[in-house]
């Protein structure tokens, strides 16, 4: 089994600083992790941890329930695909992605079975007698990760692997890993800092901030129940709306913002959790989606009316980003393309108040 298991993992440095600290997570047999934050949070340096490209300060690393924190690299049975390819310029296709397996002495006849099976796999075949230079950059990234598949190593890194792709091809690039990812029944451990490719790809998702794990958890239950607030915030796009206000009593339970622009009353069922924070400042999250205007606002049972004055409209295809303020607070609904109003319009809109998110103000975690 495939299992691989961080156990109080930190690196350090002599200046005394954390790139990360307490890692502490299992990624199963045949499961797909994704490693999720903004640049600097650690997520590369776990990677390169588990790889043995990176010395362990504290903790143990354990694969199929190996200790591996001495171990070499080239002794974990682990393959690694990195953001920028490193394919070798002057051998052809079918030359990368043997070249690990003739460093181990592996037979002839093994090697070709092993690159065309992985060809085969990732559509390379009419490409195995080009050069890296005679490629898209799709076609290379996959020929990474042909001879990472060639290895049929324990566990698959990824590193941002489509970071240097455009748009469309990130998003078939995407595609490709999950189906080879079912394909193969691998584990695999993937980085980014793209939370759009963390919610379509990983069973499970590791969110980190400056070298600390804020959520383990799948995909669905990051987006309808973050544990803070930076979590809120990075998972979902647009990202969340926040807004400082107290709670107060007023005919029940209502979220009233600073300058009082903004009253929310607050459903039954949750009401009872936010009787403690009575007179106290509290966060709102709002997500762009549970806001909604005068078309379609009849969907919803519960809901705050809110006018506001249109600081800038994007249309996106089938949607349209609307940006306001409130009291100050940049603000952004996200609504059905049925008409595009105009920049400085007045608009009527609806928050879903069944559908909002409450954090403490001081620690910042979700009020539940």
């Amino acid at each position: 089994m495939s299992k691989v298991q961080l156990k109080n993992i930190s690196k350090s440095y002599e200046s005394g600083n954390y790139a990360v600290k307490d890692i502490n997570f299992e990624v199963d047999d045949k499961e797909f992790v994704v490693l999720v934050g903004p640049s600097g949070c650690g997520k590369s340096t776990i990677l390169r941890m588990i790889a043995g490209l990176e010395e362990i300060t504290s903790g143990e690393l354990y694969i199929e329930d190996k200790r591996v924190n001495d171990i070499s690299p080239k002794d974990r049975n682990i393959a690694m695909v990195f953001q920028n390819y490193a394919l070798y310029p002057h051998m052809t296709v079918y030359e990368n992605m043997a070249f690990g397996l003739k460093l181990r002495k592996f037979s002839k006849e093994e090697i070709k079975q092993r690159v065309s099976e992985a060809a085969r796999i990732l559509e390379l075949e009419p490409y195995l007698e080009r050069k890296p230079k005679a490629l898209s950059g799709g076609q290379r990234q996959r020929v990474a990760v042909g001879r990472a598949i060639v290895r049929k190593p324990k566990v698959f890194l990824f590193d941002e692997p489509l970071s240097n792709l455009d748009a469309k091809m990130r998003v078939q690039m995407r595609t490709e890993i999950s189906r080879l990812h079912k394909q193969l029944e691998a584990t695999m451990i993937y980085v980014t800092h793209d939370q759009t490719e963390a919610m379509t790809m990983g069973n499970k998702i590791v969110v980190l901030k400056d070298g600390v794990i804020n959520q383990i958890s799948s995909p669905l239950d990051l987006y309808n129940s973050p544990a803070n607030k930076f979590v809120a915030g990075f998972i979902g796009s647009p990202a969340m709306n926040f807004l400082k206000g107290k709670i107060v009593e007023e005919n029940g339970l209502k979220f009233t913002s600073e300058k009082g622009t903004l009253s929310i009353g607050i459903p039954a069922i949750q009401s009872e959790k936010l009787t403690q924070y009575m007179n106290k400042n509290v966060y709102v999250g709002i997500r762009p989606e549970d806001i909604y205007d005068e078309t379609n606002y009849g969907q919803i049972s519960t809901y705050e009316k809110i006018s506001v004055e249109l600081d800038l409209v994007e249309p996106m295809g089938n949607e349209i980003y609307l940006y306001f303020q409130v009291e100050g607070v940049q603000f952004v609904a996200r609504i059905p393309a049925r008409e595009i109003p105009k920049h400085g319009s007045m608009k009527n809109l609806f928050i879903d108040i069944s559908k909002i998110h409450f954090f403490d103000e001081k620690t910042e975690t979700a009020i539940r």
